[in-house]
């Protein structure tokens, strides 16, 4: 299957932020997740959407319990291929009904910013008739925080919270907007939801994943605010130097949501 604007991930760049992933994702809402898990004859079958290379699989498996079957739907081969295991070629943003069926679990990671209002909508309606738990993990939600602040940041945050919030031939990107959008959509079918911080934290020991990140926010902004460029180019000049010495931290803002039926 294949979709307009289609933006290829590469798994570099899934490898170099997995362990900021594994750090950041909410524990308090695992451990409710666990508590509200129905047994399972013959264990879980949990569908994980948009998965990568599998880290969301690498991270929860040994925080659940019994015996586990992991179905890895993507869009991309490649990923699917460094994934291994039960993988399925789909499409998340024309998921249909049925392919959720007889899921314990459902679960998906970076995914619901990425949406527009009508495939968010699908996959709500995916996941509430497949009946079970929803854990999504690390949408985006707007707030970026450097230390030490420069004048430059403002310019930046805005102008990539409204290419994340861009018109797509697909339609409007949700953006920073999907946790909410999300949590209305669930409530709206009479479902539990529970949301949780999980931001990004970097300092010194970051450098690569800090330098890969200011380079795809920066590049992001410049391409929805072109004026930008002349003055970003010596704004991240300035940022990679304070990342080389240790002395950037650098807060990006996440949250979880867990869904209960």
């Amino acid at each position: 299957m294949t979709t307009v604007e289609t933006v290829r991930v590469s798994p570099d760049w899934l490898e170099l932020r997995e362990g900021a992933d594994a750090a950041a994702r909410s524990q308090d809402l695992v451990r409710l997740l666990r508590d509200r898990l129905s047994p399972v004859v013959g264990g879980l079958v949990i569908h994980d959407l948009g998965c990568g290379t599998g880290a969301m699989e690498r991270w929860l498996a040994p925080l659940l319990p019994g015996p586990q079957e992991w179905i890895l739907h993507d869009r991309d081969p490649e990923l699917l291929a460094l994934a291994g295991g039960a993988t399925r070629l789909s499409d998340v943003t024309r998921l249909e009904q049925d392919e959720l069926a007889g899921a314990s679990l459902v679960t998906a990671s970076a995914l619901l910013d990425l949406l527009t209002e009508d495939e968010l909508d699908g996959l709500v309606a995916a996941c509430s008739a497949a009946g079970c738990p929803v854990l999504f993990a690390l949408s985006v939600t707007g707030r970026v925080q450097l230390l030490p602040a420069d004048s430059f940041d403002s310019r930046v945050a805005a102008a990539f919270d409204a290419h994340q919030r861009r018109t797509t031939p697909r339609g409007r990107l949700l953006g920073p907007d999907a946790v909410d959008a999300a949590v209305s959509a669930f409530r709206r079918l009479g479902a539990e939801v529970l949301v949780r911080p999980s931001p990004w934290r970097l300092g010194g020991s970051d450098g690569d994943l800090t330098a890969a990140w200011l380079t795809g926010w920066v590049d992001a902004a410049c391409e929805q605010e072109p004026g930008l460029a002349p003055d970003a180019e010596l704004y991240l000049q300035r940022r990679f130097r304070e990342a080389e010495a240790g002395c950037l931290a650098v807060t990006v803002g996440h949250a979880d949501l867990l869904v209960l039926p």
